[in-house]
């Protein structure tokens, strides 16, 4: 069921159609903002935040909008914490991100394969500018179009197309500095 059918059943009245909504959105949403906040408990704190802003205030959202209402919420909570905590210089170490479960099947060498590769992506990922890193994120790993993330960041779809190149470009510096080439990936 698509998102906006979901958000209308729960406007009408049906409160599981909310709970899919969350269901659907909650780990995504925790690795989009854990990415901005560089803190895991931050970001769960913030995401169930974002989901009450949503399931609670029910604001209107046009079709085929609402994952970037979300993000769009998302982004807005993280931006006032950090500027909360910087003017209370309240700034914590660093957390690693979670780590997923590795597949039973896969083989230990894959595995640690993949886990090197995903760790030198994030590490490139970190060096690059934070409106690249994240304008990245939004298209490739939530699969949103140039106009959702342009309302998400505050800017034109041309800023955003921009952001793109500019992110890729940067970030495949970045990955042949460390020796990863396009086959790799």
């Amino acid at each position: 069921m698509r998102d906006d059918q979901l958000y209308r059943e729960f406007l009408s009245g049906d409160q599981s159609a909310g709970d899919r909504l969350m269901l659907r959105y909650a780990d995504a949403l925790t690795a989009y903002l854990d990415g901005i906040l560089h803190n895991a408990h931050d970001a769960e704190d913030l995401m169930l935040e974002c989901f009450s802003v949503i399931l609670v205030d029910k604001p209107k959202i046009s079709e085929g909008n609402f994952r970037a209402y979300l993000f769009k919420v998302a982004r807005n909570k993280a931006n006032r914490l950090w500027k909360y905590r910087f003017r209370r210089q309240e700034f914590g170490p660093e957390e690693e991100l979670t780590k997923t479960i590795p597949d039973e099947e896969e083989l230990p060498e894959d595995r640690l394969w993949i886990r090197e590769r995903n760790e030198l992506l994030r590490k490139c990922l970190n060096r690059i500018a934070p409106q690249y890193r994240e304008a990245l994120w939004l298209f490739y790993f939530m699969d949103l179009r140039y106009a959702q993330i342009a309302e998400i960041m505050r800017c034109g779809t041309k800023k955003v197309e921009d952001m793109l190149r500019n992110g890729r470009a940067r970030l495949k510096q970045e990955l042949e500095k460390e020796g990863i080439t396009r086959d790799d990936i």
